[in-house]
């Protein structure tokens, strides 16, 4: 890979990372191509993006941007996780990581907060945005769904009470 190449690559990985809200980096060692395929797949269908890129090259696309607390984990062999959703790369990837002891989530960076790896655990563990607001919408409507039944309970007891006496 020339230099020209290797600009453009860190250029699209910048933007890429600045993109996202929540950026897990992790240590891999022996992972075969089947698994690294696996691993992309449950993060794309997460709609999160995994990417092994050069530690000096990961740490140019950092430097100067919210994600630069990211710099100390870039030691070794290590791979990118990030997705716009605040949950889905830590999700797929600490999922990932419990069933294949070749790689270890080391730790993360959600909107310029460098967190550790207990952290990324726990944020592993909560429900996704989607889930959340549908959680959101049941809590709010379920109000006002209570509230047309019982409007509506005593005009169709009237109507039973109706139909019962002419039947």
């Amino acid at each position: 890979m020339d230099r020209m190449q290797k600009e453009a690559l860190v250029a699209d990985m910048r933007q890429r990372l600045e993109a996202s809200t929540l950026v897990v980096v992790a240590r891999q060692s022996g992972l075969t191509v089947d698994e690294v395929t696996g691993l992309r797949r449950d993060m794309r269908a997460a709609n999160a993006e995994f990417k092994v890129l050069k530690n000096t090259l990961a740490q140019i696309a950092v430097k100067g941007t919210k994600l630069e607390g990211l710099t100390e984990m870039l030691v070794g062999p290590t791979t990118l996780a990030y997705s716009v959703d605040s949950v889905a790369a830590a999700k797929a990837l600490v999922e990932f990581a419990n069933k294949n002891d070749k790689i270890q989530v080391v730790g993360a960076c959600l909107d310029g907060k460098v967190l550790k790896l207990a952290e990324v655990k726990a944020l592993a563990t909560l429900p996704s945005l989607d889930v959340l607001r549908s959680k959101l919408i049941a809590v709010i409507s379920a109000p006002a769904t209570k509230l047309a039944i019982l409007l509506k309970e005593p005009a169709a007891r009237v109507a039973r009470v109706i139909s019962a006496k002419n039947g």
